[in-house]
Protein backbone atom coordinates (compact mmCIF):
# COMPACT_ATOMS: atom_id res chain seq x y z
CA UNK A 1 0.00 0.00 0.00
CA UNK A 2 1.62 3.30 -0.51
CA UNK A 3 0.32 7.22 0.76
CA UNK A 4 1.22 10.30 0.13
CA UNK A 5 0.50 13.66 2.38
CA UNK A 6 -1.40 16.49 1.14
CA UNK A 7 -1.95 19.71 3.03
CA UNK A 8 0.23 21.85 5.42
CA UNK A 9 0.01 21.71 9.18
CA UNK A 10 -2.87 24.59 8.89
CA UNK A 11 -5.23 22.80 6.55
CA UNK A 12 -7.14 19.41 7.68
CA UNK A 13 -4.49 16.76 6.48
CA UNK A 14 -5.49 14.21 4.18
CA UNK A 15 -3.65 11.54 2.74
CA UNK A 16 -4.12 9.27 -0.30
CA UNK A 17 -3.67 5.02 -0.14
CA UNK A 18 -3.45 3.19 -3.08
CA UNK A 19 -4.49 -0.71 -2.86
CA UNK A 20 -2.29 -3.64 -4.62
CA UNK A 21 -4.88 -3.04 -7.26
CA UNK A 22 -3.96 0.88 -7.85
CA UNK A 23 -7.23 1.90 -6.74
CA UNK A 24 -6.46 5.38 -4.99
CA UNK A 25 -8.83 6.63 -1.90
CA UNK A 26 -8.88 9.70 -0.31
CA UNK A 27 -8.41 9.79 3.32
CA UNK A 28 -8.99 11.78 6.07
CA UNK A 29 -6.35 12.38 9.36
CA UNK A 30 -8.37 11.49 12.36
CA UNK A 31 -5.10 11.88 14.72
CA UNK A 32 -1.76 10.98 15.47
CA UNK A 33 -0.14 9.77 18.68
CA UNK A 34 3.28 8.52 19.66
CA UNK A 35 3.33 5.13 22.08
CA UNK A 36 6.35 5.08 24.60
CA UNK A 37 5.54 1.37 24.84
CA UNK A 38 5.85 0.77 21.38
CA UNK A 39 8.55 3.29 20.80
CA UNK A 40 6.24 4.23 17.68
CA UNK A 41 4.28 6.62 16.65
CA UNK A 42 0.74 5.92 14.93
CA UNK A 43 -1.90 8.06 12.43
CA UNK A 44 -5.51 7.18 12.52
CA UNK A 45 -7.59 7.29 8.97
CA UNK A 46 -10.82 7.50 7.84
CA UNK A 47 -12.24 7.32 4.06
CA UNK A 48 -12.90 11.67 2.94
CA UNK A 49 -16.06 10.34 1.24
CA UNK A 50 -17.87 9.26 4.06
CA UNK A 51 -21.09 11.18 4.41
CA UNK A 52 -22.38 12.48 8.19
CA UNK A 53 -24.79 9.97 9.15
CA UNK A 54 -22.42 6.87 7.66
CA UNK A 55 -20.69 4.91 10.02
CA UNK A 56 -16.83 5.03 9.15
CA UNK A 57 -14.21 2.30 9.40
CA UNK A 58 -10.68 3.70 10.67
CA UNK A 59 -7.92 2.48 9.92
CA UNK A 60 -4.41 2.51 11.71
CA UNK A 61 -0.91 2.28 10.73
CA UNK A 62 2.19 3.00 12.81
CA UNK A 63 4.53 5.32 10.63
CA UNK A 64 8.22 7.12 10.89
CA UNK A 65 8.41 10.50 9.82
CA UNK A 66 11.57 12.53 8.37
CA UNK A 67 13.06 14.83 10.37
CA UNK A 68 11.10 17.81 9.09
CA UNK A 69 8.03 15.54 10.36
CA UNK A 70 7.26 14.32 7.02
CA UNK A 71 5.48 10.93 5.87
CA UNK A 72 5.79 9.52 1.99
CA UNK A 73 4.79 6.49 1.03
CA UNK A 74 7.13 4.31 2.25
CA UNK A 75 6.71 5.40 5.67
CA UNK A 76 3.17 3.74 6.71
CA UNK A 77 3.28 0.26 7.89
CA UNK A 78 0.74 -1.98 8.78
CA UNK A 79 0.21 -3.27 12.27
CA UNK A 80 0.78 -7.01 13.29
CA UNK A 81 0.58 -7.52 16.81
CA UNK A 82 -2.49 -8.44 18.35
CA UNK A 83 -1.06 -6.33 21.87
CA UNK A 84 -0.23 -3.34 19.68
CA UNK A 85 -3.89 -3.33 18.14
CA UNK A 86 -5.38 -4.12 21.51
CA UNK A 87 -3.26 -0.70 22.63
CA UNK A 88 -4.46 2.19 19.41
CA UNK A 89 -7.99 0.57 19.68
CA UNK A 90 -7.80 1.44 23.79
CA UNK A 91 -6.61 4.87 22.44
CA UNK A 92 -8.81 5.72 19.83
CA UNK A 93 -11.61 4.31 22.16
CA UNK A 94 -10.58 7.38 25.01
CA UNK A 95 -10.36 9.73 21.65
CA UNK A 96 -13.93 8.83 20.70
CA UNK A 97 -15.60 8.77 24.36
CA UNK A 98 -13.84 12.31 25.34
CA UNK A 99 -16.27 15.16 24.34
CA UNK A 100 -12.62 17.59 24.75
CA UNK A 101 -10.56 15.66 22.29
CA UNK A 102 -12.98 14.21 19.68
CA UNK A 103 -14.24 18.14 19.05
CA UNK A 104 -18.07 17.18 20.23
Amino acid sequence: MAASVNGDGNKDRQITLIDDQGNEELYEILFTFHSDDYDKSYVLLYPAAVGDEEDIEVQAFSYDADDAGDVTSSDLHEIQSDDEWDMVQGVLNTFLSDDRLSGE
